[in-house]
């Protein structure tokens, strides 16, 4: 068995024995990138040299008996969080030469386990996308099928750990870009409830709304990576100040009792057949583990698409204001005067999708029209948010596909921008609520293509998430299929 097949506790393991070294782990991720990365497309930058000298400093560190949760283990991070040194692009020409001089919180934490940065991950520019093909530096492939689209905006994390190319991944989660790659590219990916992960060293898109949060192999490796990256940070005003819990030990516990409900809003008109039995048969295993599940109603669900691109365009064209050419990132050159020196370079620095919705948050913003859109979606906003809160006084919770389809073909979508936004109709609603969510593999297409299951909880209640989707993932066999590419191949 090749090392970088293997997942973090796996790993963990083996190093505590020391029957491998974390530099041979680091080597064989590498191998596995020359091998596959050609057809996956997963990185911006990769990090060889600085990643092999964190793999030595990690093996004195283990010798030392020094050996934590992620001591050695090669990570790969999303190009939308600062590590100092690191060119930092966010997927744009804007941001191309862009190297930050500071670490993020979430790097900062990792950092103190000694991990391996393997590299910075291909993303949807500026996480503005579903489907990993608004990215300045090239489209990311599915490694199920590389004709195919990863999910997005995290599509080169979720490509990257579906592929081997690393052992697990950070990923940003606006409005389903962890959950909806890790559905597409048949892995576990957890957004946190909103304020459980730092934000400070996050390249913003909307402020509200994005969080960090794990993607990996399985739910144990989840568990491990979302308690080391989660806890109050007085570097960022919306993270709250409550315990952590070790993560880890709620796996494994019986969910006999435990209430499932099923909202009808989200199996809707267009969802593929095979995701709606997929979800069901989840349903019944479920049930065979002792859980009961109830119909439930998420009555203003179905406003979610239009109240989230109403107020994530606000806050984007708010966050992007500060890329002007003047401090840093892309200016454009042979400009006539300051104006001329500011339009020039935001045109040329930002890709049609980051302009549409700059245009769309500036105009629900402007004079005349705030009340009408911006505080319009803010209260229907809360209106979801209310939704939750009231069926969460009967169930632990909730059950959902994660995307309305399996991955889609690469430009299937991409002159469709409304067919795309879509993409993201059963993620988007935790989102506006706050509420942490994770997707797990539930099933395949007729086609051979993953399909994920997604649950979601009640405010900082990520352990119920963890607890339920452990207990399907030792029942089931999906998360332990990987896609044919590569070696594999022949």
């Amino acid at each position: 068995m090749e090392l970088y097949r293997l997942t973090i506790h796996e790993l963990q393991e083996m190093l505590r024995k020391g029957e491998v070294t974390s530099r041979d782990i680091t080597e064989s991720v590498f191998r596995r990138i020359e091998e596959v990365e050609g057809k996956t497309r997963a990185f911006i930058t990769l990090m060889k040299e600085q990643g092999l000298k964190q793999a030595e400093m990690a093996d004195i560190r283990i010798k030392e008996g020094k050996l934590s949760q992620l001591t050695g283990i090669p990570l790969a991070i999303k190009d939308n969080m600062c590590i100092k040194g690191i060119k930092t692009t966010c997927g744009s020409k804007i941001l191309e030469n862009y190297i930050p001089p500071y670490d993020g919180t979430v790097i900062e934490r990792l950092k103190e386990h000694m991990p391996v940065f393997i590299g910075k991950t291909n993303m949807d520019e500026f996480a503005m996308g579903s489907s990993t093909e608004t990215s300045y530096f090239g489209v990311t492939h599915n490694p199920w099928d590389i004709e195919r689209i990863p999910g997005g905006s995290s599509g080169g994390s979720a490509s990257a750990v579906a592929a081997d190319e690393c052992i697990a991944a950070l990923g940003s989660d606006t409005g389903g870009s962890i959950r909806q790659p890790a559905a597409c590219c048949g892995i576990v990916g957890l957004k946190p409830t909103y304020g459980r992960v730092s934000r400070f060293g996050l390249v913003a898109f909307a402020s509200s709304l994005d969080q960090i949060g794990p993607m990996t192999k399985d739910v144990r490796d989840c568990s491990i990576l979302l308690s080391v990256i989660s806890g109050h940070d007085k570097l960022d005003s919306t993270s709250i100040d409550v315990e952590v819990a070790d993560y880890e030990k709620c796996l494994g516990q019986d969910i006999k009792g435990l209430k499932i409900g099923v909202p009808r809003e989200y199996f809707i008109e267009g969802i593929a057949p095979d995701v709606v039995k997929s979800l069901w048969s989840a349903v019944k295993e479920l049930e065979k583990l002792g859980a009961t599940y109830k119909e439930v109603s998420l009555p203003h669900s179905e406003h979610a698409v239009a109240v989230y691109y109403l107020i994530a365009p606000a806050e984007a064209s708010s966050n992007l204001a500060r890329y002007d050419g003047v401090k840093y990132g892309h200016r454009a050159s042979g400009t006539k005067g300051l104006m001329d020196m500011y339009t020039q370079t935001r045109s040329e620095g930002f890709g049609q999708e980051v302009k549409r919705r700059i245009m769309l948050g500036t105009y629900a913003l402007s004079a005349g029209y705030y009340d009408a859109y911006y505080k319009k979606a803010s209260q229907v906003r809360t209106l979801i948010k209310r939704d939750f809160d009231e069926v969460f006084k009967e169930c632990d919770v909730l059950l959902t596909p994660t995307a309305p389809t399996p991955a889609f073909k690469i430009g299937e979508k991409t002159d469709d921008p409304l067919q795309m936004y879509l993409s993201d109709i059963f993620t988007i609603p935790a989102n506006l609520a706050g509420i942490p969510g994770i997707s797990i593999p539930c099933g395949f297409s007729r086609e051979g293509l993953p399909i994920g299951l997604q649950l979601l909880g009640k405010h900082f209640d990520e352990e119920k998430l963890l607890q339920v989707a452990y207990a399907f993932e030792r029942h089931t066999d999906y998360h332990l299929k990987k896609p044919v590419i590569g070696q594999d191949a022949l």
